[in-house]
């Protein structure tokens, strides 16, 4: 029912996706100065043979499709934070932001395969309509929860059942709680770069790695204040800050703090149920984290801080041909467009 690929696709495009939540970045700025451009106010994920952007109030997908046209989608969407404001405020607009990208990523990867394939269905009474919906959703849900339930297990269960193999057995892992977490975390690292190392050498996920590439040139090519341009684009890094890749090492990296400062459970599957109930505030921290950083990037000690990060969108992210950052570009442009922002 559930083909491997599609697993693994999902999971991808979660790693690639940038968490950073637009509106929360243009607080001050959204209606005074519609006409200037606004950093920071747009983020995006590579999905299927395009790419997706989400701006303030928009979300917006640019597919490339088989007869070589590209098709862009354009939906208004409001966040929870932005509906209810009492809901932003650090760590908890993290938490909330990070499960809205995550359903909102695999809409899009869903919606990117279909267009890109050209897979598009006939409805000829409504009944059959709110049928083909229902399953369509129900899918959708079961497709969600099998690739959350196949991250924990490959990123928490493993290395943790690894790493209390090691605690059992090494003095000095046994008796240093900080190590333990170290030890857990480098094998988490290695596991994910192994993971994501794999995909890459598959032609169709390195595709997505490019159009993950054309996603950063076409950010980077705003904020950089150019006209958006194939030939501007090309010229941009494809390393972004603000990147989902670097998300995860920061992640990573909190995770050794916080779950040191957690009792020791003599059971690994207390151990892990702990460390389980606690990944939201460790997401929630990271976010925050990533948005200090995207802020003040140009800083020495920041710049140390994120390096990780973006030495490993050298795995995640290649460079982009004409027409993939043709799609980038088009996608960002529509975004643009719906939130009047002169470009």
């Amino acid at each position: 029912m559930f083909k491997t690929r599609t697993i693994n696709t999902i999971i991808l495009h979660w790693i690639l996706t940038s968490p950073i939540d637009p509106t929360l970045e243009i607080a001050e700025s959204t209606t005074e100065q519609p006409e200037e451009k606004i950093d920071f106010a747009v983020g995006g994920q590579a999905v299927i043979e395009g790419v997706m952007m989400r701006s303030p109030r928009h979300i917006t997908i640019a597919v490339r499709k088989q007869n070589g046209s590209i098709k862009v989608k354009k939906d208004h969407y409001l966040s929870l934070i932005q509906k209810y404001k009492f809901l932003n405020v650090p760590i908890v607009r993290g938490v909330i932001n990070l499960f809205e990208m995550m359903i909102i990523g695999t809409k899009a990867i869903n919606y990117s395969a279909n267009e890109s394939l050209d897979m598009e269905e006939e409805v000829k009474d409504e009944k059959k309509s709110k049928t083909r919906l229902f399953f369509e959703g129900l899918m959708f849900i079961v497709s969600l929860i099998i690739a959350l339930g196949f991250s924990l297990i490959l990123f928490k269960f493993i290395p943790l059942l690894i790493t209390t193999f090691l605690d059992e057995n090494i003095a000095a892992i046994h008796n240093n709680y900080l190590l333990f977490n170290m030890v857990d975390a480098l094998i988490k690292g290695t596991i994910f770069l192994t993971y994501v190392y794999l995909l890459s050498l598959i032609p169709s996920f390195r595709r997505v790695f490019e159009y993950h590439g054309s996603e950063h040139k076409s950010i980077i090519t705003y904020e950089n204040k150019l006209p958006l341009t194939v030939e501007n684009a090309k010229k941009q890094t494809r390393f972004h800050p603000r990147c989902g890749t670097s998300f995860i090492i920061i992640v990573f990296i909190i995770s050794i703090f916080v779950y040191s400062l957690l009792p020791k459970q003599d059971e690994f599957i207390q151990n892990f149920l702990l460390r389980l109930s606690f990944l939201p505030l460790v997401a929630g921290i990271s976010y925050e984290a990533l948005k200090l950083s995207a802020k003040h990037s140009e800083k020495a000690f920041v710049k140390m801080l994120i390096a990780p990060g973006l030495a490993f969108q050298k795995l995640t992210t290649k460079e982009p041909k004409n027409d993939q950052l043709e799609v980038g570009l088009d996608s960002l442009k529509a975004a643009l467009v719906l939130e009047k922002v002169k470009f």
